[in-house]
């Protein structure tokens, strides 16, 4: 096989997550899942009885696509479009993951991409999370043999293994072998009595009404209801998404959904003319989860939701902040919110704006008197949530901490990454002294943003300058075009080292906060799971 061959055959790797899609295409498969496993994969897997070698793993619906994508790329397996989305389907219920077995690891199918990783073991980061995520390792489970036989795969399909960094320094092979396969197989085992537990149960029926709630990054906090109806066909529904964002705007979309392992939600919508996915784990009446656009991953939020008949409970407070001595409209976004609202001490009600059992609108003015702190307010019977109620910021930080962007466009495939950053400000709590075990939290304020160079080489080089645009009202920063770039020293490209700080204006003070964020290149392959 020729470069240009192989390059054109590993293209689907970077497209592989939209094979996810809820609902099938056109010519769709008429094999059901094992008579496709039986015809197309025993081709090169041998079986023993009624037992597919190889297959004895269970994965995310995530983990599954990676797999059988690779075996079309790498190994020419045989299989449409739509056959692997049914055995994706079919694996991913039969072996997937108990939902306490994806904990932690989330963040890598709901593509949090600037989730910095911390692991138990210092090994497993030094031997598996160089090269990916551990949360792809996490998810999934293996026995020994197989666990065994994935370290083969690595010294066979990547050989420099042993000579990068982290692996040149050590004996690699004897230490994956002794002490690698062990600790996983014990951690990630095949066997598991939350699995057989799981499968006992009966699966997660979403239809019906719920209420959704979140925040977005560069957009602000949403709240609606979104409507589930039963498909064509088992596990696939249509969804309808009606809202409005915090500043009055609407928030309309529609399309299919699909469960899988019982509770795995992935939607595909199409939200104001946006692309839209949704990663849900739905636990009960409840579910949670992140919502983000399909072409541009970073761009989105955290998404919970609860159905309609789940009882009296409050999603979300938005704002969940108000100052002292002034007026602020309240949304209380939840269920069953029936009851009398019961405001903080030193807080008056001015106005009920609406209500209805999922939204109650306040406008809510504080008393110079109030008193300070992550106060109860409560409706009904629904558990109390917190509001913060301050008089001051005293300093402001800048979440994500550390950000990576890209990159991109100039006619390529491959769109930038963009850096999308929030304010959060901190009460120093009554010693005033930051630092403290007494500071809290208030929450994510208005900012103005800009960008600086990081160091004194980001300076020299311009990276500001070349690197890409900060909005300086949302803190939305948009990376410049890829390609070399010839304004630049040696005609390099738009890479940058910068800081991104927040500036909040607090009385006559001007308090910043700051975020490391590079911009380098694209990344090629991308795949469901980092």
């Amino acid at each position: 096989m020729n470069w240009k061959h192989k390059l054109r055959s590993l293209a689907p790797l970077g497209a592989a997550f939209v094979w996810l899609a809820a609902m099938p295409t056109a010519g769709a498969a008429t094999l059901s899942a094992q008579e496709i496993i039986n015809t197309k994969c025993v081709a090169c897997h041998t079986k023993t009885g009624e037992q597919v070698n190889r297959l004895q793993q269970r994965k995310t619906p995530e983990g599954w696509l990676m797999t059988i994508t690779r075996m079309r790329t790498l190994h020419h397996a045989d299989l449409t479009a739509e056959e692997v989305r049914t055995v994706v389907k079919h694996l991913a219920d039969t072996q997937g993951l108990a939902p306490s077995e994806t904990q932690g690891a989330r963040y890598a199918m709901e593509r949090r991409l600037n989730t910095i990783e911390q692991h138990k073991s210092e090994l497993f980061g030094q031997m598996c999370a160089r090269c990916h995520s551990g949360a792809r390792v996490e998810l999934q489970r293996r026995p020994m043999a197989e666990w065994e036989h994935l370290v083969h795969f690595h010294v066979g399909q990547f050989p420099t293994i042993e000579y990068q960094a982290l692996g040149r320094d050590r004996d690699w092979v004897n230490i994956a072998f002794k002490e690698m396969v062990p600790y996983l197989t014990k951690n990630y085992p095949y066997e598991s009595k939350a699995w057989t537990d799981w499968k006992a149960r009966a699966p997660v029926n979403p239809v019906g009404r719920w209420t959704v709630a979140g925040r977005w990054p560069g957009k602000g906090e949403y709240a609606g209801v979104m409507a589930v109806a039963a498909g064509a066909s088992a596990d696939r529904y249509t969804v309808s998404l009606d809202g409005t964002w915090a500043d009055g705007s609407e928030l309309k979309g529609s399309g299919p959904a699909l469960v899988y392992t019982g509770y795995e939600w992935r939607a595909d919508l199409d939200v104001d003319g946006v692309k839209m996915r949704q990663v849900l784990a739905l636990d009960g009446d409840r579910a949670s989860g992140r919502m983000f656009e399909r072409e541009q991953e970073e761009s989105g939020g955290d998404l919970v939701a609860a159905r309609h008949d789940a009882g009296a409970q409050v999603l979300a407070l938005q704002p969940a902040l108000i100052r002292a001595g002034e007026t602020a409209t309240l949304r209380i976004v939840g269920t069953g919110l029936d009851g009398e609202v019961k405001l903080p001490q030193g807080l008056q009600l001015v106005e009920t704006v609406s209500r209805d059992p999922q939204q109650v609108v306040l406008k809510v003015a504080a008393a110079k008197s109030a008193p300070r702190g992550l106060k109860n307010l409560t409706v009904g019977a629904a558990p109390a949530v917190k509001l913060a109620v301050f008089d001051r910021i005293d300093y402001v930080k800048v979440t994500p901490d550390y950000a990576i962007g890209r990159v991109g466009g100039s006619g390529g495939s491959t769109p930038v990454v963009q850096g999308r950053f929030e304010a959060v400000a901190y009460s120093a709590g009554p010693d005033r002294k930051p630092g403290t075990k007494d500071d809290w939290v208030i929450g994510v304020v208005p900012a103005k943003w800009s960008v600086e160079p990081f160091d004194d080489t980001a300076k020299n080089d311009r990276d500001v300058e070349f690197a890409g645009l900060m909005n300086v009202d949302t803190g939305v920063f948009i990376p410049g075009g890829a390609g070399p770039n010839p304004k630049r020293r040696m005609s390099t490209n738009n890479a940058g080292n910068l800081n991104a700080v927040a500036t909040v204006t607090e009385g006559k003070k001007t308090l910043t906060g700051k975020a490391h964020f590079i911009v380098t290149v694209q990344r090629w392959n991308n795949p469901p799971l980092p």
